[in-house]
């Protein structure tokens, strides 16, 4: 059964729905299911959240890494989208978001009786992948998959390539570098993508949830855009849609690697870690073993379509 055959207006929760992507499925989910009551865990919910105000979305306050909380959390939802994950961190920080956290909200969906659930874990995941981020999110995976083998449980997993939209942390930060520099030092130039818009994903999310999801196995969705692209295509099309085109000086992986030790020691989150050059060893791109967006009905939208995002604000000058 999906969730358009329950004959009420769905609960869901929604973990890591304060984010840049949970923000985008929170959206989708309202504007899909008349009457949704969406619930976001968050510890501090009388934060000015960009969720807050949509309709039926409940901001309660929660410690995801807390079981008892989670339980509280989880009771009376019809599924879980789980969207909390990290990009920077040590061995154990990644083990804490990508695997201790699946185990705990596993543990407490099966005890609250959630039998759907949707994981965005990444695309190129596997056990002996050369970063700490997809290692983990390949075992984050396995904690899911040992769940969705429980009779009756359905689960989705979807792998995304790097996601972009007007609020990324992604094409957003290349934009300022290349507006400040003249040349751009780049680390991973010849790592290969398929940049992906936070709204197909999000339009994933609820089409999974609506068509409904295997029971007693899993959906493996790769999100993927239409193009595949280097790491030095990605930065010069985000020069010329901002303005700023630059040159850009691709960093031997020893350089680079360098360059990231250097960044973290710098404080707050890096720009750039080890892990993250790590990970650039393996294609960022769907492998055609698993449907991709097009089985959901999607026409994903290219990287270009930020053009109107970036395009350089007219100079004022007065008369």
């Amino acid at each position: 059964m999906n969730l358009a055959q329950l004959g009420r207006p769905p609960c869901i929760v929604v973990t890591g729905g304060t984010g840049f992507v949970g923000r985008a499925v929170c959206e989708r989910l309202v504007a899909h299911f008349p009457g949704v009551r969406l619930r976001v865990p968050t510890r501090q919910p009388g934060a000015q959240h960009d969720v807050r105000t949509l309709p039926g979305l409940e901001l309660t306050r929660c410690d995801v890494h807390n079981p008892a909380q989670v339980s509280a959390a989880l009771q009376g939802a019809d599924a879980l989208v789980n969207l909390v994950a990290i990009l920077h961190g040590s061995a154990a920080q990644f083990d804490r978001v990508h695997v201790a956290l699946p185990r705990t909200l596993a543990t407490a969906a099966q005890a609250a009786g959630v039998a759907r659930v949707v994981h965005v874990s990444a695309l190129g995941v596997a056990a002996n992948a050369p970063s700490n981020y997809l290692r983990s999110k390949a075992a984050g995976e396995a904690v899911w998959r040992a769940w969705a083998n429980q009779e009756g449980n359905q689960l989705a997993l979807l792998r995304p390539s790097v996601i972009f939209g007007a609020d990324d942390r992604f094409t957003n930060l290349f934009a300022r570098l290349l507006q400040l520099f003249p040349v751009l030092p780049l680390a991973g130039s010849t790592a290969r993508f398929q940049p992906v818009w936070v709204g197909d994903v999000a339009q994933a999310v609820v089409q999974v949830l609506a068509q409904g999801l295997p029971a007693g196995g899993d959906l493996v969705l790769e999100c993927a855009g239409p193009e595949v692209l280097t790491l030095a295509d990605i930065v010069h099309l985000v020069g010329r849609m901002s303005g700023h085109a630059r040159p850009v000086l691709p960093l031997p992986e020893a350089a680079a690697l360098l360059q990231a030790t250097l960044m973290g020691l710098a404080p707050g989150a890096p720009l750039m870690s080890r892990d993250n050059v790590l990970s650039m060893r393996v294609p960022n791109t769907a492998t055609g073993e698993n449907p991709g967006l097009a089985a959901m009905g999607i026409t994903p939208m290219a990287l270009a379509g930020m053009a109107r995002h970036f395009a350089p604000r007219p100079v004022y000058r007065g008369t």
